[in-house]
């Protein structure tokens, strides 16, 4: 990690300038009074307070507890050309408990989630997002503490979150404008990148948006591997600027990479002969993206009519040892491999309550080197492409009614037609997104 080495003297010190923030205090004013019974008066309460025992119910009151509790609800009609089994992206291997694709066909839950957010005191507000996923299985998508108190725009975020790597990346899913996340998402990160980590942000004090911020983590999840070893596994780096044109236009631009040392990742692969093999790969994974935002709503006021271009582009770069056939052969070879992807789309709110988008995608099969072992996997020249068209219904800002088509040719020779039907209901206390 030799890469993360450079900016960790940077992480230690934003988190050490700040902390004195915690201990300040306001300057309090002295009592003025020339009456001295009033004076004793306030002393005796004092001293009534200061012998009292403190409990949680004198400490912050009985009914102090009060979180923001949210559950969305989501759940999908899904039909599909092809056997979803069959699924896959040629040219771009991912481990098989990686989760891409569009699911399975006929009725199912989609992901639904269920949040809880609160301040905790003066100086730290925290977090859990709990996901149910249409298998049954339930997992912890987010749990974290966050600082509310340091000073010069710094904040400290420790726990189990999304990074802030992109611009969709740190979107829970009912956020997205789509069913399901672009094809570079898929391929590059799993559909999210969300670790065990420790982030430092810093807001500039301009009147142009501009934040910087850094990661360290475990790098657990793809593209990465957990890793029984003290220290970080993965770390992040990234810039966001943004900022408004006239009263009508506003923009978010950015910039990021990824780092993750995985080590014995599987990767499950067809070789030459079109066969199921899981390979296994060693070394360094860097993932660079680039994201731009373009909001208008007339004057400011998105409630009748606005719209939105997004696009992110994501490069990888992989290099190391990859054992073929792990099972079988076991045949080490060195490994390099250099591919990207890109998404653009557009979602155009044409009267309340109602939106249409449109999104096209690409990825790019690059250059890969398996040195002695290209005579036994395949260097597919193909590009994966995906066209989707939505349109979507929203009574109000808590429910959504989508439908969306697709025309996926993620595989070599395989064109999957694919409808969606999905609703998406917000019930409780749900804070406001980002931008």
């Amino acid at each position: 990690m030799k890469f993360f080495r450079k900016f960790f003297a940077m992480t230690a010190l934003a988190l050490a300038l700040p902390g004195a923030a915690l201990a300040a205090s306001p300057d309090t004013e002295p009592v003025k009074s020339t009456d001295p019974q009033r004076l004793r008066s306030i002393e005796e309460r004092v001293e009534q307070l200061e012998s009292r025992p403190v409990t949680p119910t004198t400490a912050a009151g009985a009914n102090s507890f009060n979180p923001e509790i949210s559950l969305i609800l989501s759940g999908l009609y899904t039909n599909l050309s092809q056997d979803p089994a069959n699924y896959r992206i040629t040219g771009f291997p991912v481990p098989s408990g990686v989760e891409i694709g569009p699911g399975q066909r006929g009725f199912s839950l989609a992901e639904s989630e269920l949040g809880i957010y609160a301040n905790i005191d003066p100086y730290f507000y925290g977090g859990l997002n709990y996901a149910m996923h249409p298998d049954d299985t339930a997992s912890v998508e987010e749990a974290f503490i966050q600082t509310t108190a340091l000073s010069s725009g710094v904040t400290v975020k420790a726990g189990r979150f999304f990074s802030g790597i992109g611009y969709l990346n740190v979107q829970h899913a009912h956020v997205w404008d789509f069913v399901d996340a672009p094809l570079a998402y898929q391929a590059f990160l799993g559909t999210q990148f969300g670790d065990d980590a420790l982030q430092v942000k810093w807001l500039a004090p301009t009147e142009l948006f501009l934040e910087f911020g850094a990661e360290l983590g475990r790098g657990r999840p793809y593209p990465g591997s957990d890793r029984d070893k003290n220290g970080s596994g993965a770390g992040a780096l990234f810039a966001h600027a943004g900022g408004d044109i006239g009263a009508s236009h506003s923009w978010r631009a950015g910039l990021s990479v990824l780092e993750t040392a995985p080590r014995n990742r599987a990767l499950s692969e067809t070789n030459l002969a079109g066969a199921a093999v899981t390979d296994s790969f060693s070394g360094d994974s860097r993932l660079w993206i680039a994201d731009f935002v373009w909001k208008y709503a007339p004057n400011g006021n998105p409630a009748r009519t606005n719209f939105k271009l997004q696009a992110e582009y994501l490069h990888r770069h992989e290099d190391g040892q990859l054992t073929y056939d792990t099972t079988g052969v076991a045949n080490t070879a060195a490994y390099d491999a250099r591919q990207s992807g890109w998404y653009v789309q557009g979602i155009y709110q044409f009267m309340p309550r109602w939106r249409a988008g449109l999104r096209t995608e690409q990825l790019d099969h690059g250059t890969v080197d398996y040195s002695s072992n290209n005579a036994r996997l395949p260097r597919s020249g193909f590009n994966p492409t995906r066209n989707s068209v939505m349109v979507d219904f929203n009574p109000s800002e808590f429910s959504r009614i989508r439908l969306q088509f697709a025309r996926d040719d993620s595989r070599q020779s395989v064109t999957d037609n694919q409808a969606f039907i999905q609703y998406q209901m917000s019930l409780g206390a749900h804070g406001a997104h980002q931008y």
